[in-house]
């Protein structure tokens, strides 16, 4: 329903208020008010994001200040602004909510922990952003909301208005600008919903290192006995498929906290990629798709509704967004108690990495800075083979302090905790991409079985003698073949010179962390001086 709720605090007049509104009532707003917005046969809420179908990355900046300038680490991921251009583009922002008949704002949580939580405040222009939001926050129930008062954090979401381009520092018409001392985000020039979830990522990454407390891009869940696993892994690793484990319940499947409590979720929600989606592969998502559910740029038959998730025209970043529980084994809330494992999946393309493998502390820090997966040819134009790919701390586009910040984090805790840090490679198996073959899902499922049921404690290890990790010799239902390598491959000699390769792009890669990163990190990575010889 539309309340008088009063903005003019922010210098906003609009009368016309939705906060907080029912999922009837943002369906029937949007359905009404905007463009290629419909229903699913299924139930849930059709939209189409604009011009912009993913993250503009280039053009987000944080705004430069003393009392944090010198925590962040500025380069092509942070790129600074000065506090005059953030106010131009904030009254720009400004006066486009003011000439808006209606607005929108979402009050609620990021944190499912209340020591650790932020009220944020979403002011926007869209029904779909209001929806979109309402499933990735955690909402207050009408007693926290009647006593909600002032938030920690402000979006204003003026993204259907461009940036002006001739501002000072802007890149294009669009700009994501986060100030961490007004503590507000700006958003111009772009419709796409996520970038005010991974903003407001963003400020929960550069808040809670001050507090000791370790932010995290990876899926969580936890066993009947209690035992937490994080699942670290970038795009096309299987991070949101082998975290729905039917025997495990779901903490959650992107953003999570580590604390001297244990862990927590920082969203009310999940945000899963649709493209290729079936019953049969994702159940547990598919499940999830129904009224309430917000589904991004997807194309859909005109005549039934009926969503087509194998038709990328639009965009392959084809999304859902729904609140946690239209998961049905989860965690609530989503929180418990400290990691047993922290498996980071790969796919290596190469075919170099083992299947499973275990690292130690400081050879963890090194994967999580490194944060390595690959390309495959055929994905891009141009690419003719595998292609490395690093992102470091499996999230780098969010983090705000310098990669080596949350890697000692991370060995701290590991350490403190007694966790203990798995390697998972889920890709090429036999030979390289072109040759060998992806490795089987149910291969890799069971082996993350093997690493929560101790299966691994009493069994052979070999040591690797260029990366240093253990690889186990054996494993229940997977062929002890499949575990080393290079037996898979039928010629020896190419597996040496892609091992070779591999190495290298990892030494390439990590140069520009080690001005940063202690001793016994940089030790930790595989030997740049690896020979061919076997």
């Amino acid at each position: 329903m539309t309340t008088k709720f009063n903005l003019r605090k922010y210098g906003i007049e609009t009368e016309e208020v939705y906060r907080n509104s029912s999922v009837p009532v943002l369906y029937e707003l949007g359905l009404r008010l905007e463009k290629g917005t419909a229903i699913s046969d299924v139930g849930a809420l059709l939209v189409y994001s604009g011009e912009k179908t993913g993250r503009s990355p280039k053009d987000k900046r944080i705004v430069r200040h003393p009392d944090s300038e010198n925590n962040i680490d500025w380069g092509p991921i942070n790129m600074g602004l000065d506090e005059h251009t953030f106010m131009v583009n904030h009254e720009r922002a400004m006066d486009y909510l003011n000439v808006c008949d209606h607005l929108y704002v979402v009050d609620a949580f990021i944190g499912w922990d209340p020591k650790y939580r932020l009220k944020v405040r979403i002011i926007c222009t869209r029904a779909y952003h209001a929806l979109f939001m309402q499933n990735m926050l955690i909402m207050p129930t009408a007693d926290e909301l009647s006593d909600f008062g002032e938030p920690d954090y402000v979006v204003f979401n003026a993204g259907g208005f461009p940036a002006n381009r001739y501002t000072s520092e802007m890149t294009s018409k669009t700009s994501i600008d986060v100030n961490l001392e007004r503590r507000e985000i700006v958003i111009l020039g772009t419709q796409y919903a996520g970038e005010m979830k991974k903003g407001l990522f963003g400020v929960m990454n550069y808040l809670m290192p001050l507090e000791n407390v370790l932010p995290m891009h990876c899926s969580a869940n936890v066993g009947e006995e209690g035992d937490v696993t994080l699942l670290f892994g970038l795009s096309g690793t299987g991070k949101t498929t082998l975290s729905a484990d039917p025997k495990r319940r779901l903490i959650g499947d992107d953003e999570h906290c580590w604390t001297d409590d244990g862990v927590f979720n920082i969203e009310g929600g999940c945000y899963a990629k649709a493209i290729d989606l079936s019953a049969e592969n994702e159940p547990d998502i598919f499940n999830a798709i129904r009224f309430g559910t917000v589904l991004e740029n997807v194309v859909y038959n005109k005549y039934t509704h009926e969503v087509d998730y194998t038709d990328t025209s639009i965009t392959q970043n084809t999304r859902a967004s729904y609140p946690i529980d239209f998961i049905e084994n989860v965690q609530i809330p989503c929180i418990a108690g400290h990691p047993k494992h922290i498996i980071f999946l790969t796919c290596d393309a190469f075919g170099v990495l083992p299947p499973v493998s275990r690292l130690t502390p400081e050879q963890a820090s090194y994967h999580f800075i490194s944060g390595y997966t690959a390309k495959v040819a055929g994905t891009e134009m141009g690419v003719t083979e595998p292609q490395a790919t690093f992102s470091s701390n499996f999230g780098a586009a969010f983090m705000m302090w310098h990669p080596n910040k949350y890697a000692e984090m991370l060995a701290e805790k590991m350490k403190e905790r007694g966790a203990t840090a798995w390697l998972v490679n889920t890709g090429w198996t036999g030979g390289a991409y072109g040759v060998g073959s992806r490795m089987k899902l149910k291969y890799t499922r069971a082996m993350i079985d093997a690493i929560h049921h101790g299966d691994f404690d009493n069994v052979e290890f070999i040591r690797d003698e260029e990366f240093g990790f253990e690889i186990p010799t054996s494993c229940p239902n997977v062929p002890s073949e499949v575990l080393i390598p290079k037996n898979t491959w039928a010629d020896k000699d190419q597996f040496d010179k892609e091992k070779k390769k591999l190495i290298s792009l990892f030494a390439e890669n990590f140069k520009k962390f080690e001005a940063g990163v202690n001793d016994a990190i940089i030790k930790a990575g595989p030997k740049a001086d690896y020979s061919m010889q076997s």
